[in-house]
């Protein structure tokens, strides 16, 4: 075996565990006792979402690349469990803007400060280039889920 293959190995044991563990750690790490009453999902939803000005239900959906009919059927869920509100614009009755109550905010705030402990993790004990190589890395990974989406 030659040292090409050893790094194959080396990469496709890290990328294959990463991606196993990844949704159940961060759900094990992001719903708390605070936050039973939501999925990792609804999460992700709320991250996109965003703690800035109300977001129409089109944006958020292309966001996370779902049909705005199963966005709401996930907003509705959101909504009653109070982490979500729903305004439908003055100007066209027919656009709906959601943002994030406070319990909302809260969660936001949670997720978020799991997403900083994880990127610290990540860069910890990396210089200037070794942090644009993995930067580099993550890019062509991200290049290479891009063509799988389409």
């Amino acid at each position: 075996m030659n040292s090409n293959d050893n790094v194959y190995n080396t990469f496709n044991e890290i990328l294959v565990k990463l991606f196993t563990d990844i949704m159940r750690i961060e759900e094990k790490a992001i719903i708390t006792d605070d936050f039973k009453d939501i999925s990792n999902n609804d999460m992700h939803i709320i991250e996109a979402i965003g703690i800035s000005q109300p977001k129409n239900m089109s944006s958020v959906a292309k966001a996370l690349s779902v049909t705005v009919g199963t966005l709401t059927i996930a907003i509705n869920n959101l909504v009653k469990k109070g982490y979500v509100n729903r305004e439908r614009s003055e100007s066209d009755r027919r656009v709906v803007f959601i943002s994030l109550s406070d319990k909302g905010r809260a969660a936001y705030a949670h997720h978020a400060a799991f997403h900083d402990e994880m990127i610290k993790a990540t860069i910890n004990g990396l210089n200037q280039d070794e942090v644009q190589v993995l930067v580099k890395s993550l890019s062509n990974l991200v290049d290479f889920f891009k063509q799988w989406r389409q």
